[in-house]
């Protein structure tokens, strides 16, 4: 059972990383359309730079695979922690914690020194 919920908690962490993608994605879409309708009703609008709206997208598409990612690499490790159970054979493995660990502090940095430059 505890297997079992241990892959559940790693099923929501992974969507609610694809759900912070999807809404990074969209929301850099709601910026360019306010633009787009200020610029049509010949408001002044402060000017985005491009390079800042480009990073945007490719954060939010590389959020929902990370998160497609940790749910299969999740999967993959109830699988082998429940045939261990099963074989009376479990040995812990922290493979897969320390990996999302160790990328999401790398993506919270690069998040950080992405935002002081904008």
């Amino acid at each position: 059972m505890a297997n079992e919920r241990t892959f559940l908690a790693w099923i929501r962490t992974s969507i609610g990383i694809m759900a912070f993608g999807f809404v990074l994605e969209k929301f850099s879409l709601f910026i360019k359309q306010i633009g787009i309708f200020l610029s049509a009703q010949g408001l002044q609008t402060h000017e985005i730079s491009h390079e800042h709206q480009s990073y945007s997208p490719l954060f939010g598409i590389f959020f929902v695979g990370f998160g497609a990612l940790i749910a299969l690499l999740a999967y993959i490790k109830y699988r082998n922690t429940e045939k261990q159970i099963e074989e009376d054979k479990y040995r812990h493995s922290s493979v897969l914690s320390l990996g999302t660990t160790a990328l999401v502090v790398v993506i919270g940095i690069f998040l950080m020194v992405y935002l002081l430059n904008t």
